[in-house]
This record gives C-alpha cells, structure tokens and sequence, in this order.
C-alpha cells in the first residue's frame, strides 16, 4: 500500500460550442482507459470551457497527442497539463454568496471579489442564476465563516449599491422550506390602511403615523389601534374596493408558484386586516394568514380592532407556530419584511430578508434584497431564471422574452 498521489492529467477545451463536442473527447480518453477525477464545463455565448481532470496513463504523451488531434478536429484549442493528485478538497466555512445588480458592473465583481479574497476565502465555482431582469450570480465560497463574510460583504453591497446573500452551504438549502411573507410593502405595493383611510379622508394624516411606525419611531399596536381610530365609520364596501385596487409586487405570484412546485408552504403575517389578508391567501394558494380583524356593525368600520393585536412580538409568534404545524425547525424558515414591526419574526427565521426595507431592518436582516422583484428571493434559494421559466413553459405559461 503506498499514500502516494497518483498523476493526473488536467484537459482544458475552448471553443465554439456544438452538439458531439464533449462525447467526442471523452471517447478519445475512453480509448486510453484512463479514469475520470473531475469535471467542469460552463458555456459562455456559444463558447464552450471544459476541463476535465483525469489519471494519467502510462504512454501519457500519446494521450496527449489524440486529445490534440481531436481538439483540431473540433476546431477547438485544448491545453493539458501533468500534475499530481486529485483536486484538494475544498476548505471549511463554504458558503453560497449571491450577488444582485441592476446592473451588475464589473467594478462591484471586483469589490466583491476582493473583499473575499481578503477574508481568506477562496471562489471554488460561480453560476449565473439570472440576466434579466436583474443579473444574479452565485459565488461557491469556502475557507471563511459565513458569519464573518456575511458582515464584511454587507458594507461592500452598499458601497457598491448592489445586493449580496450569504449563507452557509448546507442540506437547508435544498430542502423544503416555510417562507413567512410580511404583506404591506412586500407581498403587495403600498399599504391597506391608507387605501382604506383615502374612503375616511384622513390617507395623509394616517399616512404620516404608518412610516413612523415601519421606522420604529412609535410603538406599532399604540399606532395602529390611533390609525383604525380615524377609520370609524368606512362602509364595509370600502375593503372589496381596497382588495380590488390592490397591485402585487412584481414576481409575488411567479415565487409562489414555482416553489409551491417544490413543496414550500407558504404563510402571510401582517400588521394590517385579515378581511384582506385571508382573501389574498387564497387568491395565490398560500397556506396561512394572520392580522388583525376590523370590527363591522351594520355594514360600517367602527374603528376598532377584534381581538389581540398582530404587533412585532406577535409576527414572530405567529412563525413559530406555523413552522411547527408544518413540522419544520425555524433554522428552515425564511422571513421577508419591510418594516420595524417585522424584525422579530425576521430574527426568528433561518434567513431573514429584509425586502425594499427601512434602513433599521435591514441594518439587523441576514440579508438584504432591494430590487422590485420578489421573485429574486429564488436566486438565494439556488433557483435560476432558466429553471423558473422552464417549469412555467411545461405548465403553459408564457413568460416575456429577454432583452436581446
């Protein structure tokens, strides 16, 4: 028995890309008998890279002429180099760094790039998960602790004014998941209660309370018990006409949908009124909602909440809860919000994003996504454009071509 590493040679093929390029190198190395120890192949405008790295046989030097003959054949160039041993294993601390911009200049890319290569982290591998209508780009990363990347690539995301992720490298990633939705300014634009305060004629008024409460100014129930005062009242006709004025945010539905596919569960927890939320839910197929119920005497808002109010203690209540009826841990729980009275329900979850949010969220959010697309969250999740819109065409669902 000896510990000695075997050689290895490794095989590195550019050019144009076209059906048989790949079989036909491996049938040239098939003759040789040599084994396969890694492979890599990425195509880049019709440009193919593969790289295969295999064991060296003993007339290595007439391995190398056939490889040279058939790359010659492809009208490709091949360039091989002797070494010894497999690829080293890959370091402690991996983790997944996806990075978001629009656009996404080459001079963030090297920021960004940088700041990992000064953590003493090492890019194993990157993947493009998206090219519109956001660029998205998954950098495989290990040698650092996530924690500690996370937190120097925070600063870099908002010099650079682009949006980074960072989380370990796990099995959570792949499996099933609980994604806890605020509603207000996340799931939907705008928020319910000024729709409803446009019917009572005080939006401006109640307006103005509402941001200071998402900031953290006030106490969010001593709020929101002030705000549905001024709603007293409103005809219970004003919410089917709130529901129908409603816009999602852009992406809602297409994030459901797709995970939905892989058996995500889904729940909405909000500040504002279940006489919305519970339709909202059933409307996109989510499986739980909590808010707060307006209380309606004879067809009219009498400017007061049934009930226990839905507050930021009670957002994280509500999570934990729904996780359990799901039969999931909260490290498998993902949190969206926006606001200040989601920052507990964030700080329960897995991953807490905070989601076009107020600068207080998303200074204490794992991290955070500020483009106007909610179905960027499935780049974190690993999930591509291309994966996306393939499940939708088998579906039949057209989706908008890309910009050329």
């Amino acid at each position: 028995m000896t510990d000695q590493l075997p050689e290895t040679l490794l095989i590195t093929l550019t050019g144009k890309d076209r059906p048989g390029v790949t079989s036909s190198i491996f049938a040239t190395l098939s003759r040789a008998g040599v084994e396969v120890v890694d492979i890599e192949q990425i195509v880049l405008r019709r440009r193919l890279i593969l790289g295969v790295l295999v064991t060296t046989p003993r007339d290595w030097k007439k391995l190398r002429d056939a490889v040279e003959e058939t790359a010659r054949a492809l009208d490709m160039t091949v360039d091989i180099e002797r070494g010894v041993g497999d690829n080293r294993s890959r370091a402690g601390g991996r983790a997944h760094v996806t990075v978001i911009g629009t656009p996404l200049k080459a001079s963030s890319m090297a920021a960004v790039a940088g700041r990992i290569a000064d953590s003493g982290a090492n890019i194993d591998r990157i993947e493009r998960m998206a090219r519109y209508p956001v660029t998205a780009i998954d950098l495989h990363v290990s040698g650092t602790d996530p924690e500690s990347l996370r937190s120097v690539l925070a600063a870099e995301a908002a010099r650079q004014g682009i949006d980074i992720a960072v989380q370990p490298a796990n099995l959570l990633r792949r499996g099933m998941r609980l994604i806890v939705m605020d509603v207000d300014s996340t799931l939907i634009q705008g928020e319910v209660i000024e729709m409803l305060a446009a019917h009572a004629g005080c939006e401006e008024e109640v307006a103005s309370v509402t941001e200071a409460a998402m900031r953290g100014e006030i106490d969010f129930e001593e709020s929101l018990r002030a705000r549905v005062e001024l709603l007293a009242g409103v005809e219970e006709s004003a919410l089917d006409e709130v529901y129908d004025d409603i816009v999602l945010a852009p992406g809602a539905r297409t994030m459901v949908r797709t995970l939905r596919r892989l058996g995500y569960r889904f729940a909405i927890v909000s500040g504002g009124f279940s006489q919305i939320t519970d339709r909202l839910a059933a409307d996109l197929g989510i499986h739980f909602a909590r808010a707060n119920r307006l209380e309606i005497v004879d067809g009219r808002l009498t400017g007061r909440i049934l009930g226990d109010v839905v507050d930021r203690a009670g957002k994280a209540t509500a999570l934990r809860q729904f996780a359990a009826e799901v039969g999931v841990s909260e490290a498998s729980v993902i949190a969206i919000g926006d606001g200040a009275n989601d920052l507990d329900m964030l700080n329960a979850a897995g991953l807490g994003i905070a989601y076009n949010a107020k600068p207080v969220v998303r200074d204490a959010a794992d991290t955070a996504v500020n483009v106007p697309y909610l179905d960027a969250i499935m780049y974190l999740l690993g999930i591509s454009r291309e994966e996306i819109e393939a499940a939708d065409a088998e579906a039949g669902i057209v989706t908008p071509a890309p910009p050329v």
